[in-house]
């Protein structure tokens, strides 16, 4: 079995002179998974995608003219493994001095070497979603004027039911820190919660995701395990979507939610 000590990450890398799909990088969700209470044989209690967004792509068409683009990756949460980030990126520079026929011929080759590695289809589009502009009502809890002091590890005793009468509702922040489990590195992303149950205490939810602040754990991880504190509140339906900013020339878009749930809208942060 593989683990993310065994990656790239932290590792001084050669830059790739040629196109080299083994760079990518598998790490199984089955054991951080386990940690969260999920056995590797029960259903998954919530449905979703890691929405990458690439900005860095390029590669030489059958001229040698060099060619670039952006593009969308998302692999599904179901499939058995995450595509570690570095890796990911590594293996999409290795394109860089390839020829390749066709634009189309490009999306396929990554769509193809990601499904290898995550164990299912994996969706390759070129572009980027628009920047996320003023949909609908939500309630910013970064406006609360609120005392904090506990930074992790994260802590879902803050967490609260407000009012027993049922709301749908969408809960923003932008405060939402965690660290990499193996370079120590900061990750930070804008949360969007969106919620029909009974209300949440705003306060104890603001000062429950400020609690990651510490916390080593890969984007996925965090946002299954904020999914899943917030799941055990009883909501009636539930969506947890963290954008996290560049690194790389690589942000992620992980998100969960019950099943049957309809996906947020696909957006940009502006400090994506």
């Amino acid at each position: 079995m593989t683990s993310p000590h065994d990656s790239s990450l932290g590792r001084s890398v050669a830059y790739p002179a040629h196109y080299d799909p083994s760079l990518l990088f598998a790490i199984p969700r089955a054991p951080a998974r386990a940690a969260l209470g999920l056995a590797g044989d029960a259903a998954l209690p919530f449905t979703g995608i890691d929405r990458w967004h690439a900005y860095e792509l390029g590669w030489l068409d059958r001229r040698g003219k060099p060619v670039v683009a952006t593009a969308t990756l998302s692999v599904p949460a179901d499939s058995p493994n995450l595509v570690e980030s570095k890796s990911l990126k590594l293996y999409l520079n290795s394109l860089n001095s390839t020829r390749l026929d066709s634009a189309d011929a490009v999306r396929a080759r990554i769509a193809g070497d990601l499904a290898a590695v995550a164990g299912a289809p994996v969706e390759v589009t070129f572009g980027l979603p628009p920047f996320d502009g003023a949909v609908g009502v939500v309630t910013d809890l970064d406006r609360l004027e609120v005392d904090i002091d506990d930074y992790g590890p994260p802590n879902p005793a803050h967490l609260a039911i407000a009012d027993p009468a049922p709301v749908r509702e969408v809960l923003v922040s932008d405060l939402l820190k965690s660290n990499c489990p193996v370079t120590g590195q900061p990750d930070w992303a804008s949360v969007r919660i969106d919620w029909h149950g009974p209300r949440l205490d705003p306060a104890g939810l603001l000062r429950y995701l400020v609690s990651y602040r510490e916390h080593a754990g890969f984007h996925e991880q965090c946002v299954e395990g904020i999914f899943l504190d917030l799941l055990r509140l009883g909501p009636v339906a539930l969506s947890v979507e963290a954008r996290y900013t560049r690194r790389g020339g690589l942000d992620i878009n992980p998100w969960r939610a019950s099943p049957g749930h309809p996906p947020p809208p696909v957006r940009r942060e502006l400090r994506q």
